[in-house]
């Protein structure tokens, strides 16, 4: 209902800015306008129209139109989208510049589809918005309109993620149960190769890394890795990640850049 009231009054200031900007510019006296609160002060009232025109738009949301957030209508499922394309739709809000992200969803049962989101994007942000990155998302498949992304916090997001990465081959069957049930461990990278290998726009690393649980003995164990291009950086000779072995068997080992908590 908020939501409702909101789109009437932007719709409403809307129409007021657009009459007084057609009314200056075909030299109408705007002392005699046919809008309301314009009178003799010609600046005053639209300065604050339009003021209160942008803070509505800035705090009523920024997705789909007047912006606020789509929820995901009827039973929602937790997935992974991979974008398909990204548009500027020419509309900025202090500065920070409203995009149209195209994403493709694969849902575990179903068809694939391709869902629209609109919302602004900081610089800083842009840079990890890139076209075939997967994205965790809420969808239904009774409205696939409407998509919303989900929060990686999520220990059913989290999982639905690993899961995809599984499926797709990302994690090497040999590594699934150490990554899946292991305890994880902070490690170091100690040796990285690039094997030549790619999967969904991943490049495959051969590392060699020092596995150093708190408290314990160290030792050295070999393992792959898919990562994207601008996540090199973290596999690089040195680097601190975190790994997944399992204790009858400790040279067989998964790796990650982010702790997982309650692990």
């Amino acid at each position: 209902m908020l939501r409702i009231v909101f789109l009437i009054v932007w719709l409403l200031l809307s129409a007021w800015l657009l009459v007084w900007t057609g009314e200056g510019l075909f030299g109408v006296d705007q002392r005699h306008s046919i809008l309301p609160f314009a009178g003799e002060d010609t600046l005053g009232a639209p300065i604050m129209i339009g003021v209160a025109w942008g803070l509505i738009l800035t705090f009523s949301g920024t997705m789909s139109g007047l912006g606020r957030r789509k929820k995901v209508r009827g039973e929602a499922h937790i997935g992974v989208g991979r974008i398909v394309e990204i548009s500027r739709t020419g509309l900025t809000v202090n500065d920070v510049p409203q995009y149209d992200i195209f994403i493709r969803v694969t849902p575990r049962d179903g068809d694939e589809f391709v869902a629209q989101m609109r919302t602004l994007v900081d610089a800083s942000d842009f840079a990890d918005l890139q076209v075939g990155q997967p994205l965790p998302v809420r969808y239904s498949l009774t409205d696939q309109d409407t998509i919303e992304l989900a929060d990686v916090t999520d220990p059913l997001v989290h999982a639905a993620l690993l899961q995809w990465r599984i499926d797709r081959g990302l994690i090497d069957p040999r590594l699934v149960k150490a990554r899946t049930t292991g305890t994880q461990v902070p490690a170091s990278v100690l040796e990285m190769r690039p094997t030549g290998r790619r999967l969904e726009g991943q490049s495959e690393l051969a590392l060699k890394v020092l596995m150093a649980p708190e408290g314990a003995a160290t030792w050295e164990a070999e393992t792959t890795v898919f990562a994207y291009p601008q996540a090199l950086s973290h596999f690089q000779v040195g680097a601190p990640l975190w790994a997944f072995y399992r204790r009858e068997d400790p040279q067989t080992v998964a790796v990650t850049i982010e702790k997982e908590e309650g692990r």
